[in-house]
């Protein structure tokens, strides 16, 4: 396997280019991350808080963005400079006891995310198609199908996919907009910061939480890498620039975005007496009523084009947060699958138990969940910019230091007052269920503190640099000489597993010294597959520098080696590897598992042996 991010397009875009052709070069990976912050969750929130409150919220958005890009910026950084994904450099830098609950708390925040597109998208089908909402939520989970096809078209037409879809959505809104025709004096005014108590807290923490989305710190860390840069100072410097442009563009149009439906809300519902529209779907209802039915048209089909396009973005953090955490790599499908059952089943049971009245309480709770977990991914982004060691002569200046961590503050301090607000009043309403939450809710809430303490406090008492592994696998071992036997072209696939000794010993024994070697590794992870060769982590270059010492040690033996490295698929690469060589022999290891496990990960075996006529040794 390989420790490279997104290995799958690792690398897989130049940017070698002049000119605007070379910053054009560096846009998509912020668009992708920006959809996120325009998704059916954000439409939940500023819905709530426009009819509720009119413009008063307008100011807690901006602040959301600004910190966003902020946090974005930093994350770009992580990725550009250090070669690691925030997952990556999180196992990387805290012990695995920590980890594993960093871990859980990422995959719940991208369950939330992913309940959120799930909701928006069946609401979106209701009101243009009028399906019920128990299929809508149904059909999500066809658009896996879309993912997979879209990944294997390449990472710029995935990118390309995701801009089309945040024009619908921007322009759905700027017609909204006109049809609507909000006070402006109004809206700047809503701009000035006010005091935040109550409901309007909660739904501030959710804008933020909808807005400040934690998995995309993940995502925006590992995109990134798409991009192939030059290794030099200068290089890195303008990549970190570019990347910075990119984020502005993209999150200020997504800013405008959140704000039109706030504003919406606003000049729609709050200034003619609807006060309480958290539904979607009775925003759409109320906006036929009041301006006909071209508005909820638009309002549907922008809808549908932000749940689409924040599921595709969702899938790829889960699959970075596994990979980075636990390094475990499973096929893309199976990732996307997990992700997606996991958030349709909350959905399910909202809908049949309480009716579908509840799902924008459900959409909202949602977004609150995403800003409770926002620490545990803020923290440790602001410790990894601020080494010195991982990000040497990037490591971001003090001024930029004191704004990011008083944006943790800022994050954690309204986290505090929601959790301590939300368990009084539980307090008050549970009756004889009182002590489920002093023996359940309150445990669970301080072990999560004390962990939010402990990542703040680790690196700064950590006296010497923890040996992890990074990878899946590790690095390249030494290896004895054979017998050997006289053979010709032999393929030797390596995994950097324990059996790369013996696997190369049957090699140089059947060819002996007479005999051709090549040296096989397929960098399998998601950035390889998206990126393919252009794919330049950290994990490639590692990989490449162990194929290196296998190939430099039989060389030192007296043996004619090469190697070749393959992106993607195991079985597609190293079929068109063996057949391009023409190969007399390919030697391969048995991957070990087999039932669900070969569901899980895969038979890359069984599927080469029908992609080439060359014999295939398995070696266990």
């Amino acid at each position: 396997m390989s420790s490279e991010s997104l290995s799958e397009v690792h690398g897989s875009v130049q940017t070698n280019k002049k000119g605007w052709r070379k910053i054009f070069a560096f846009f998509g990976p912020a668009y992708l991350v920006s959809v996120g912050y325009m998704d059916p969750g954000n439409w939940a929130t500023d819905l709530a808080g426009g009819s509720e409150f009119g413009y008063q919220l307008l100011w807690v958005l901006l602040m959301s963005n600004l910190i966003a890009l902020l946090l974005q910026s930093l994350s770009a950084r992580l990725g550009v400079v250090a070669k690691l994904d925030l997952a990556q450099a999180s196992k990387n830098a805290y012990p695995k006891w920590a980890n594993i609950p960093l871990y859980i708390l990422a995959e719940i925040a991208i369950a939330a995310c992913d309940l959120a597109e799930i909701v928006g998208m069946a609401i979106g089908l209701n009101l243009l198609f009028d399906l019920p909402l128990i299929w809508g939520v149904g059909v999500t989970a066809v658009d896996t199908l879309l993912l997979l096809f879209l990944l294997n078209k390449g990472m710029r037409t995935m990118e390309l996919f995701i801009v089309s879809l945040v024009s619908i959505i921007g322009l759905s809104f700027l017609v909204e907009m006109f049809i609507v025709g909000p006070v402006y004096s109004d809206v700047v005014q809503g701009l000035a910061p006010s005091a935040l108590s109550g409901n309007a807290l909660y739904i501030a923490i959710g804008i933020i939480g909808a807005t400040v989305m934690p998995h995309n710190l993940y995502l925006h860390s590992s995109l990134v890498q798409t991009r192939k840069i030059s290794p030099t100072h200068k290089g890195i410097k303008n990549a970190i620039k570019f990347n910075f442009i990119d984020s502005a563009i993209a999150l200020n149009l997504a800013f405008f975005v959140n704000a039109a439906i706030l504003i919406l809300a606003a000049a729609a519902f709050h200034v003619n007496g609807y006060f309480d529209v958290a539904e979607i779907q009775d925003a759409s209802k109320l906006l036929e009523n009041l301006f006909g039915s071209i508005a909820p048209t638009f309002f549907a089909i922008a809808l549908i084009a932000a749940g689409q396009s924040s599921t595709i973005t969702g899938t790829l953090a889960g699959q970075i947060v596994m990979e980075g955490h636990l390094n475990i790599r499973i096929q893309p499908w199976v990732r996307r699958m997990i992700t997606r059952f996991i958030a349709i089943i909350p959905a399910m049971i909202t809908i049949i138990y309480f009716g579908e009245v509840a799902l924008g309480k459900l959409l909202v709770l949602s977004q609150v969940v995403l800003s409770l977990q926002l620490g545990f991914a803020v923290i440790p982004l602001i410790h990894f910019n601020s080494d010195k060691k991982l990000m040497k002569a990037f490591t971001i200046k003090l001024w930029v230091k004191i704004l990011a961590w008083s944006s943790a503050v800022i994050i954690v301090f309204l986290n505090v007052q929601l959790v301590i607000n939300e368990i009084q009043g539980w307090l008050a309403e549970a009756g004889d269920h009182t002590v489920y939450i002093y023996t359940i809710v309150i445990p669970i809430i301080l072990a999560c503190f004390a962990l939010l303490v402990y990542i703040f406090v680790h690196p700064m008492l950590k006296n010497a640099e923890q040996k992890k592994r990074l990878i899946p696998h590790g690095k390249a071992l030494d290896f004895e000489e054979g017998t050997p036997i006289i053979y010709q072209h032999i393929g030797i696939a390596i995994d950097f597993a324990d059996n790369d000794q013996t696997i190369i010993q049957n090699a140089i024994k059947l060819g002996g010294k007479d005999a051709q070697y090549t040296l096989i590794h397929i960098v399998e992870s998601a950035a390889a597959r998206y990126l393919g060769a252009n794919t330049l982590d950290h994990e490639t270059q590692l990989d490449i520098e162990s194929l290196k010492r296998y190939q430099e040690k039989m060389i030192s033996l007296g043996y004619s080696a090469s190697h070749e490295i393959g992106f993607g698929n195991a079985a597609t690469e190293i079929s068109k590897i063996a057949n391009t060589h023409s190969m007399d022999l390919l030697i391969m290891g048995a991957h070990g598992h087999r039932g669900i496990k070969d569901l899980l990960f895969g038979t890359t075996v069984d599927k080469l042996r029908h992609r080439v006529k060359t014999p295939i040794l398995i070696v266990k």
